[in-house]
């Protein structure tokens, strides 16, 4: 929870706004790997709840044909070097070998044959991969966010989404972190710069309502 004084500060910068949604989402579900939503994981934690509700959004952009993008962290190195610095920073990113087990979708996740899988070698989803073009030729100007973590992969992705021109949503029960404090201080500085935090059954409500349209070629 923020003290008041720091309440105030950001109100008092204008960093209080709602961006709102746009016409044609795409749903993006970072990183729920077994890696991550294994408790008895290295790396992961309990996010039995996030997969949930996760889960929830895909559903309702099944039903309403909008695109679902999977991320997945996959290092195809054994000294990881396709990592960068990242992988000298979180050594324990290593288990994460293309090929592993651990780096599969949790198998509770409904991915649908027509979902995107996309595997990433940065916290961003946006960096280094096809993301942006892939929604861009969808026609996509909203970008909503679920999965893990809060702090890290998401986080990124949020600066990314925003950085690229995308109205961004992360709704706040279907995102999680390894811990209550990160999770909560990195939501709240999201809200405050880069997307709107909200509720998990509007943002399920907002891709139920929302069918983003095949793209077509222009006219000549």
């Amino acid at each position: 929870m923020m003290s008041p004084d720091k309440e105030a500060i950001y109100e008092r910068a204008g960093m209080d706004n709602r961006v709102g949604y746009g016409d044609a989402p795409a749903l993006v579900v970072v990183d729920l790997q077994r890696a991550f939503t294994d408790p008895e994981s290295p790396i992961g934690g309990d996010l039995d709840a996030v997969v949930e509700r996760s889960n929830a959004l895909v559903s309702a952009a099944h039903d309403a044909a909008v695109p679902v993008v999977f991320t997945r962290i996959v290092t195809k190195h054994e000294d990881m070097r396709d990592l960068g610095v990242w992988g000298e920073k979180v050594p324990s990113l290593r288990m994460l070998q293309a090929g592993a087990d651990c780096v599969a979708l949790d198998p509770r996740l409904d991915a649908g044959p027509d979902d995107h899988v996309l595997d990433k070698r940065q916290a961003s989803a946006f960096h280094g991969t096809e993301l942006d073009s892939m929604l861009t030729g969808l026609g996509v100007d909203t970008v909503v966010l679920a999965g893990a973590t809060t702090s890290g992969c998401v986080r990124a992705t949020a600066v990314d989404a925003c950085s690229h021109g995308f109205y961004t949503v992360v709704p706040e029960g279907a995102v999680g972190d390894r811990a209550a404090e990160p999770h909560e201080a990195n939501l709240f500085d999201i809200d405050a710069k880069y997307g709107d935090v909200r509720p998990v059954e509007e943002v399920r409500a907002y891709l139920r309502r929302a069918e983003t349209a095949e793209p077509t070629a222009a006219d000549d």
